[in-house]
């Protein structure tokens, strides 16, 4: 088992090179909208692997973005073994991430808020 440092490190570099993969599929429902990696998170036994995607646009083609992204999880850990020179690779779990649209949320309020306060 990795120690800790050491897991954190392969999981940002497994990060790096999930984008790039990533960024290379031809799927036309990963194009619908902008999509990042925002964060991944590998088990300790690196038998699962949580990404969490997040999708800029309608809430349609995020669903269909991670769908896409779920079906193609098996040529995604092909290529991470591949690239990264690992035996054994994580099964990827993809994941929506609603993190930017819950933080734009609570802007539109807390502006809102400062509206009410000066008027």
């Amino acid at each position: 088992m990795p120690n800790p440092k050491n897991q954190g490190r392969l999981a940002q570099d497994m990060k790096r090179e999930l984008i790039g993969i990533v960024g290379q599929m031809k799927d036309p429902r990963l194009a619908g909208g902008l999509l990042t990696i925002t964060r991944l998170e590998v088990t300790q036994d690196l038998d699962q692997a949580r990404a969490f995607v997040s999708v800029l646009g309608d809430e349609e083609a995020a669903k269909q973005a991670v769908a896409a992204l779920n079906r193609a999880a098996g040529h995604v850990r092909t290529e991470i073994s591949r690239r990264m020179h690992i035996r054994k690779a994580p099964r990827f779990v993809f994941l929506r991430d609603d993190g930017a649209a819950y933080a734009a949320h609570i802007n539109e309020l807390l502006a809102g808020l400062h509206k009410e306060e000066e008027g």
